[in-house]
């Protein structure tokens, strides 16, 4: 095609396609393929999250650095885990699944009764070491029901028994509990602002709680549900108690695990939607209203997408700056026509024949870069510009 169109400018802002490509790979593999389309076009790479999955990688997609540290991991042992710091060097963005996560663990060595949230702790006090005045903290992707209890002992709480002694990590040590002590708790942990995103409304207890709706996720037993349950019910009751604080209903607090309630107890952390924190630290807005196009994308959509989750909020921003946005993703439910109502240009999904889950996954880079060849051709076409040849 040569055409001397006018130079569209878009913001590339996917989030990650499950299983196959982060959203940073995602977003290069969409202006791979919309630059073939189309040389003249513009480009502004904003990978985004809703907490979860590349949460780090979103946050430090327009500038920072990244940090390693050697915590511990769900069942005890080591883990090299990475973080970042923004530019201005005061405020570190953690992943709690890089400490904590059930990608840390195949599927037989999980272990519901015992995974800590200690390792991220360690991370807080690591950030907050290196000069941290700030945690921006995305709770997705846990492997542990503990309600954040690892978390508060590696800042220095004690969870106690009926004896004085520290209970087990774990969920299931819950059960053991009768008094918190935090006198010795780091004092600095209340000198630093928590923000921690989430993308779910659950409460930490009941029928919709952390235990009964995410724990046979993280490999609990019906039998094992119930002695989660009977942990974070015992925490709670602590807590309220010794505390003079518990947050169990707030939404959002059965997320990863109960950690949401814990940052909440343990260091009157504030939980706020992971897109919305994401979308405020990238001035996501301002970048959309900078922008001719809006290209998103995920690895299934469907109305789920609306409730919470990145791409629902992309479409909120796009709506709001009066900008077309499309959705590029790697199978649509049959309900993903909700996406239209929210504001979508077009809902595109990337497979162009039927494959085997194992060769889309594989093949996602490729796919996405074509689909997004043939969007790019498509806006070329109808661009304003000169007469083309």
């Amino acid at each position: 095609m040569s055409a001397a169109v006018r130079a569209a400018a878009f913001l590339i802002c996917p989030d990650s396609f499950k299983e196959s490509l982060t959203a940073s790979a995602a977003a290069g593999a969409i202006r791979d393929g919309l630059a073939r389309a189309c040389p003249d076009f513009r480009f502004r790479l904003a990978p985004v999250s809703d907490g979860g999955e590349g949460f780090v990688d979103a946050l430090l997609s327009q500038g920072g650095r990244r940090v390693e540290a050697v915590v511990t991991g769900p069942l005890g042992s080591p883990v090299r885990a990475v973080y970042g710091f923004l530019p201005d060097n005061e405020t570190a963005v953690i992943e709690m699944a890089a400490a904590a996560g059930l990608g840390l663990l195949r599927p037989e060595e999980r272990r519901p009764l015992e995974a800590t949230t200690r390792g991220v702790g360690e991370l807080m006090l690591d950030a907050i070491s290196r000069g941290a005045r700030r945690l921006l903290i995305g709770i997705g992707g846990s492997a542990t029901t503990d309600g954040g209890a690892g978390m508060a002992q590696a800042l220095g709480a004690r969870l106690l028994d009926g004896r004085g002694r520290d209970i087990p990590p774990g969920g299931c040590g819950l059960r053991e509990l009768r008094r918190i002590d935090l006198s010795r708790m780091d004092p600095r942990i209340r000198e630093v602002s928590i923000r921690a995103a989430c993308d779910v409304k659950n409460p930490l207890l009941g029928e919709a709680g952390a235990a009964a709706v995410y724990g046979p996720q993280k490999g609990a037993s019906p039998e094992q549900v119930a002695m989660l349950e009977e942990g974070l019910t015992q925490l709670a009751g602590v807590a309220g108690r010794d505390l003079g604080v518990d947050p169990s209903d707030v939404p959002g607090a059965g997320a990863a695990g109960g950690l949401g309630w814990g940052l909440m107890a343990f260091c009157g952390a504030e939980l706020v939607p992971g897109f919305r924190l994401v979308a405020d630290a990238l001035g996501l807005q301002r970048l959309a209203s900078e922008a001719d196009w809006i290209v998103t994308g995920e690895g299934r959509t469907d109305a789920t997408s609306l409730q919470g989750k990145a791409v629902g909020g992309v479409l909120e921003l796009a709506r709001a700056a009066r900008k077309p946005c499309v959705v590029l993703c790697g199978s649509a439910g049959e309900d993903a026509g909700r996406l239209y109502e929210a504001g979508a240009a077009a809902v595109l999904s990337i497979l162009r024949s039927p494959v085997s889950q194992e060769e889309a996954l594989g093949s996602a880079g490729r796919l996405l870069e074509n689909a997004a060849y043939n969007l790019g051709r498509l806006i070329a076409a109808c661009a304003p510009g000169e007469e083309r040849q």
